[in-house]
């Protein structure tokens, strides 16, 4: 997998990002997000969309934004070379005007990080750590569609961190990722254990 390359036009990520925020239409579709960060940048591609499941959105929003991650984190992990998406997906529209409400913000933030984001660690890529970063992404991106309240917040956290992480060959960022990413999971996981106890009570005490 060509995860080193960049958006065709060689932009830095905050530059698409900032292109997305001042898109011309009302409305930016999937595919057109896809085609501004380039067809094989993976690492913009999971960047870009789980950064808007932090964003105060409509309900039922993080779930759509969530299956692009959901088919795309799998290729990474198979290492497959270009991002593939299908044509209901590629044409699910976008407001312009909820993404401007937080995407600034995350704009001004990608600019820090790029000022002392650096190649770096090179260990953690390659055929393993490509492949690694791509299965955590996938059980992340799991737990993003789920209908958890405020269940969102800590996988697109870390899936944002990969992706930047892999976009930019920081090591450092990728390893800050995983654990993130090991928190989230790990309170999904109490959190739905706690679910079932609690059920199991309920079935227990009442007989359900």
């Amino acid at each position: 997998m060509s995860s080193t390359e960049t958006p065709a036009s060689g932009r830095t990520l905050s530059a698409v990002l900032r292109e997305i925020c001042d898109w011309p239409h009302d409305h930016i579709t999937v595919g057109e997000i896809v085609d501004l960060f380039g067809r094989r940048a993976f690492g913009a591609l999971l960047f870009a969309f789980a950064i808007p499941n932090l964003l105060p959105l409509p309900p039922g929003s993080t779930t759509i934004l969530g299956m692009p991650l959901v088919l795309l984190s799998p290729q990474v992990l198979i290492g497959i070379n270009a991002p593939w998406l299908p044509r209901k997906l590629d044409d699910r529209r976008l407001r312009r005007s909820d993404l401007r409400k937080g995407l600034p913000r995350v704009i001004k933030v990608v600019e820090g990080i790029e000022k002392v984001s650096r190649a770096r660690w090179g260990f953690m890529f390659g055929a393993v750590g490509d492949r690694m970063i791509g299965l955590v992404c996938t059980l992340l991106a799991l737990a993003l569609i789920l209908p958890i309240p405020l269940g969102n917040l800590v996988p697109a956290i870390a899936v944002g961190l990969l992706g930047l992480g892999l976009f930019q060959r920081d090591g450092a960022l990728v390893l800050f990722g995983h654990a993130v990413a090991a928190v989230g999971l790990g309170l999904i996981g109490l959190g739905g254990s706690a679910f079932l106890m609690a059920l199991r009570s309920l079935w227990m005490t009442y007989g359900l």
